[in-house]
């Protein structure tokens, strides 16, 4: 993958979320930091819990305050702190410079109000547009996306929609304004395989019809193969590993991300039994000492540097980071044939 080139398009710094709870303070983001680059699909892996859509909350301003809050760092889209904005000055920025694709359709569309309207209404709250551009736009996206008789359904309601293409009205929602930037937060969740086949290819249609950047928050890793330039992979709040897609799925240097592989269900060569990630994820209030995944990991065998010294984002290959102390261990035993 070639160096990038020019200012990113949008850089989290050292981000830190947490949230008060009965229990103590959970802290679901721990100084992440990764950027993106125009027209660059990021995709960002991991169990649940580790982080992923509090960080892309974070991002949009939208954690509640109270319980949560922004305890640290920078997030600059565009040289622009987003942090330091005011109510107004987010809201003009969200729906229009950076859209969101939420998880769950059903939650996000109104229930009360046609599903066209909506599309419409996203470009109208930002202003530009008269209601008859926004009524065929609104038509022109359903049709983009994959929606059959889009100017029948532009009157229908969300419940009278498919999950599927619930979630195509969504993704067409997010680019009505051509957005810079498409947070993507587990859009296939919950669709059979045929209708996640369909929604990758309308997020890949959306993608061009606005050029815009893509974040892609999912469990799916081959939704990430489809579709991704670069992967963050995150653990316990926190940025493990960062690499280009085919170098990641091809010479993973974090045990974590190993883990994540080896689970995978494998289409070539010999079949075999998938190999879990043994135990669980660990507690966001009282994380393990040193680096977060020790007590699960394979590599570490009770060494002391992993059970008392948390180990911090380093490049060990142009453009490739890891958070292990023994990476280069893992680079060995890959080379060696061990699997990964």
């Amino acid at each position: 993958m070639a160096p990038h080139r020019g200012a990113p398009l949008l850089s989290v710094e050292g981000l830190v979320t947490e949230f008060r709870s009965a229990d103590g303070i959970v802290h679901a983001v721990d100084e992440v930091s990764y950027q993106l680059w125009p027209g660059e699909t990021l995709a960002v892996v991991g169990e649940s819990g580790s982080g992923k859509s509090v960080t892309a909350m974070s991002i949009l301003g939208l954690i509640p305050q109270p319980p949560g809050r922004i305890a640290a760092g920078r997030v600059l889209f565009e040289g622009r702190d987003l942090l330091t904005l005011s109510r107004r000055e987010m809201r003009a920025v969200r729906g229009k410079s950076i859209a969101m694709i939420f998880q769950d359709p059903m939650t996000s569309l109104n229930p009360v109000l046609t599903v066209g309207f909506q599309i419409a209404e996203a470009m109208l709250a930002h202003g530009g547009v008269g209601r008859r551009e926004a009524h065929e736009r609104a038509i022109a996206l359903l049709q983009t996306t994959g929606v059959p008789n889009a100017s029948e359904r532009y009157h229908q309601f969300p419940h009278q929609y498919s999950g599927g293409m619930r979630q195509r009205a969504l993704i067409a929602m997010a680019i009505a304004n051509r957005p810079r930037l498409v947070i993507a937060d587990e859009p296939t969740t919950a669709l059979d395989v045929t209708i996640q086949a369909q929604v990758f290819e309308a997020l890949k249609l959306a993608q061009a019809e606005t050029e815009a950047a893509m974040i892609l928050i999912t469990h799916d890793l081959g939704l990430v193969a489809e579709l991704a330039d670069r992967v963050v992979v995150m653990y316990g709040g926190r940025v493990v590993e960062t690499a280009d897609v085919r170098t990641l799925f091809h010479a993973p240097r974090h045990p974590y991300t190993v883990g994540l592989l080896k689970s995978l269900p494998r289409i070539h060569g010999r079949a075999g039994r998938l190999t879990p990630i043994p135990g669980a994820p660990p507690s966001l209030i009282r994380l393990p000492s040193g680096c977060a995944f020790h007590p699960r990991c394979f590599q570490s065998q009770g060494r002391e540097p992993c059970r008392m010294t948390r180990p911090g984002l380093r490049e060990i290959e142009v453009q490739h980071n890891s958070a292990c102390h023994f990476a280069e261990e893992l680079a060995v035993s890959n080379r060696e044939g061990a699997p990964a």
